[in-house]
């Protein structure tokens, strides 16, 4: 039987900002990110799957800076190509990593994470239950003010699909060094928005938990 999570229209009770882990560095410096090597590309399609239960351990610098590189890094410079498609080449979403020690954005041409907000913000980011004790939640917020090239009805699905496809790069980078990953839809948004003290025209899209595989209670996964 597949994990259950909690769905309504408000926080759960605990889901509020916390106070940071250790230190909330203004900036956290990445390590390069390892571009070669891997699992094959078709056996991590293999092993890809959604599971909802993760250890609290946290990723190691190392890890996350292969993950967001994977996600939406530069991988052809200097003309700034990304490793996720976006339409127009507009790249709208940016990645937020929800940590433990605050709420960063990801720079993808420099390479590190900026803080945007010194608190713990991941129980805000989802209604399921592991969503405040995994290491790290990523939220995908689209800024519509980018997308002037195209119509305005369209700009969300179009943010949606760019989203989507760095979700995918989650997925495989995860499947390929064994981590646990969950993405998810039901976001409490104005609250999220009030929280991340996002800007007027940015929307969170989407969100995704990252982090170890909890086998201490091991799980059917989809």
């Amino acid at each position: 039987m597949k994990h259950l999570f909690r769905l309504g229209t408000t926080p759960r009770d605990s889901a509020r900002p916390r106070p940071v882990v250790g230190v909330a560095s203004q900036r956290i410096a990445l390590p390069a990110p390892q571009r070669t090597g891997g699992m094959p590309i078709m056996e991590a399609f293999a092993r890809r799957r959604t599971t909802r239960r993760f250890a609290s351990t946290a990723l190691d610098d190392t890890t996350l800076s292969n993950l967001l590189w994977a996600a939406d890094g530069n991988n052809r410079e200097p003309e700034g190509g990304r490793t996720a498609p976006s339409a127009l080449g507009l790249h709208e979403v940016d990645i937020y990593a929800a940590l433990a020690c605050g709420l960063y954005r990801y720079d993808p041409h420099q390479h590190c994470l900026d803080l945007a907000v010194a608190s713990d913000l991941r129980g805000l980011t989802g209604y399921q239950d592991f969503v405040g004790d995994a290491p790290l939640d990523l939220v995908y917020v689209a800024d519509l003010a980018r997308m002037h090239e195209i119509a305005a009805s369209q700009r969300e699905p179009f943010a949606s699909a760019s989203a989507g496809a760095i979700v995918q790069n989650v997925y495989l980078f995860c499947a390929g060094t064994g981590l646990a990953v969950a993405v998810r839809g039901w976001l409490n948004r104005s609250t999220l928005a009030v929280a991340m003290r996002l800007p007027r025209d940015s929307v969170a899209v989407l969100a995704q938990t990252v982090g170890h595989f909890d086998v201490a209670n091991p799980e059917e996964s989809s």
